[in-house]
């Protein structure tokens, strides 16, 4: 059997305070009468996260026995004797009635209200020990029940079980029967005290053995006495029940609270939840909930997710690939990130360097012409858009050197034609006679009303190609707008037929990839082989300027009003 004594050393070599007056009395309510804590126990003076336990209490104290049988008539209320405060000078006992007659077993049965470690199950007689008696425990509010020790003089023919076998590291939750208790004791006042791990070889290390942190978990506490060694007539009396331990959080908490509704739970730290602190809260799952031990507090560690996400969960494959260091995977990423952190930008959006990953507008939208790019998406670092071939920008919203822009929307962006320049002057005509044969045009560059009104049509054009036929040079043009037409135009690809001579002249001059404002007459070489517009040497062509879309649309409007029949 073991005393109280032999029970204060157990406890004192694993740091279990028992702060018990003489005849192991209770002082106060151990849940309302706790030492003021230190300001958080649970982190030390760097802030560091910390194993932290809570106070080490008598569990059973106030808490409701409920014993099959009971002396009286009505049943009294003695029970509640077994967890009251118990003195030396004011013995209570519960007594059990005249076991003559009576069920051959009496049961008291303890419930915690929530889950302990406990170290210690003791109980206190108003008479002899009984010969034979069994401690059960239940892990899940009494719903099932297992052994936890045996009593009796007789352990294989009551329990079927060995007296005092040895325990190994392969059987640690095995359940002992032993007949310690039946040695000479006082009349009263002699006590059972069951400690949970003594002579578990794994108790010295009981931070790294789970089958001893699992062996010592309780909510609640059934006690079976089998065979009164006292005649059977006398009733069965007991003076006091206790149960040693600690709110079981893990590591995690260093206090147990009541709620509203008077559960018992731990009031959690380290990112951890639950009545035993036993999972991570959400968003922090970068790693497996784990116990404190006294050597890592294990704290739930949050997802890193760059304030971009408010949900996460754990991979574990992803957690061991890094060394097991993160394994959180953020769960619909905002602010148009993706990634398992919310690290990079999503397809259609890249980062915006002046501003941090975190920052709710760390991506902008790729913004690539729906033309002039071959895609929607960019590269996520620089922004650049795929570009289709002769277009260029960072959202492919121009044509490339060399290139000019067609009204072909899978081909926006055409290659500028080389003029062979000794095609274009090839003519017998000589300098001396190209300026008399010009002499007309000659300082007739101007636009005024005047000359718009004479001319059948004023265009503005692109070059984009040339080739010879005949004695005339062929342009193919795009004709970008149209701002007099004697004739129906269509705005588009089109052609301008002008005399070798006149080019070779240049009266007009016309070069390729410019964009030139014709005004000019359907006389002078129009014929059916040469569909198109015409441009000779009275012909007005001039390389345009912006600033000439006003004055035109003046002129247009002028027009209407009739006023060029008197210009």
């Amino acid at each position: 059997m073991m005393d109280v004594h032999t029970l204060l050393l157990i406890c004192s070599l694993m740091g279990v305070s028992l702060n018990l007056p003489e005849s192991s009395a209770h002082s106060s309510n151990p849940f309302s009468g706790q030492h003021a804590p230190p300001p958080d126990p649970c982190y030390d003076d760097t802030g560091s996260a910390r194993r932290c336990i809570p106070e080490f209490v008598n569990a059973a104290f106030g808490q409701e026995v409920v014993a099959s049988s009971v002396c009286g008539r009505p049943p009294s209320r003695h029970s509640s004797y077994l967890t009251d405060l118990n003195s030396a000078h004011n013995l209570t006992c519960w007594v059990s009635e005249n076991l003559q007659g009576s069920p051959l077993n009496v049961t008291l049965t303890l419930s915690l209200g929530k889950k302990f470690e406990i170290t210690y199950v003791s109980l206190q007689f108003c008479s002899p020990r009984p010969d034979s008696m069994a401690i059960y425990k239940s892990m899940d509010y009494g719903r099932s029940w297992t052994p936890f020790q045996f009593y009796s003089s007789q352990c294989r023919r009551v329990y079927n079980r060995p007296n005092r076998a040895i325990i190994t590291k392969q059987n640690e939750q095995e359940p002992l029967c032993t007949d310690s208790h039946t040695d000479p004791a006082p009349q009263s006042g002699a006590i059972i005290a069951f400690s949970t791990l003594d002579g578990r070889p794994s108790g010295k290390d009981f931070d790294s053995s789970p089958v001893l942190q699992d062996w010592v978990t309780v909510t609640d506490i059934r006690v079976v006495f089998s065979r009164p060694q006292m005649p059977r007539e006398l009733p069965l009396p007991v003076s006091d029940f206790q149960v040693g331990g600690r709110c079981k959080c893990n590591g995690h908490a260093s206090r147990c609270v009541r709620e509203k509704d008077g559960k018992l739970v731990c009031d959690c730290k380290h990112n951890t939840e639950g009545p035993e602190c036993d999972r991570c809260k959400p968003f922090h799952y970068d790693r497996p909930w784990q116990r404190a031990n006294a050597r890592e507090a294990n704290e739930c560690l949050p997802c890193n997710c760059n304030l971009h996400a408010r949900r996460c969960r754990f991979n574990m494959e992803l957690f061991k690939l890094s060394g097991r260091k993160s394994g959180g995977v953020c769960m619909n990423c905002r602010h148009n990130t993706a990634g398992r952190h919310c690290h990079y930008c999503k397809e259609g959006y890249f980062r915006d360097m002046s501003r941090p990953i975190t920052h709710r507008k760390a991506c902008k939208a790729c913004d690539c012409h729906p033309v002039g790019a071959a895609g929607k998406t960019c590269n996520q670092t620089t922004g650049q858009c795929p570009c289709k071939d002769g277009v260029t920008g960072v959202t492919c919203n121009r044509c490339a050197k060399g290139y000019q822009q067609s009204r072909s929307p899978v081909a926006p962006c055409i290659k500028i034609p080389v003029i062979n320049p000794t095609a274009v002057v090839s003519s017998t005509e000589g300098p001396a006679d190209c300026e008399s044969y010009c002499k007309p045009a000659k300082g007739n560059l101007k636009i005024n009303m005047k000359k718009y009104c004479k001319k059948d049509y004023a265009v503005l054009v692109s070059v984009l190609d040339m080739e010879t036929v005949g004695d005339w040079a062929k342009f193919a043009v795009s004709l970008v707008s149209v701002y007099k037409s004697r004739e129906p135009l269509k705005r588009g690809e089109n052609l301008l037929w002008v005399h070798m001579k006149d080019l070779a002249c240049k009266c007009p001059r016309i070069h390729m990839g410019k964009r030139f404002l014709i005004l000019g007459s359907r006389e002078g070489g129009a014929s059916p082989e040469r569909a198109g517009l015409v441009a000779d040497k009275n012909s007005l062509v001039i390389q345009w300027r912006d600033v000439w879309t006003r004055r035109l649309r003046k002129f247009q409007r002028k027009e209407k009003k009739g006023k060029c029949s008197n210009a």
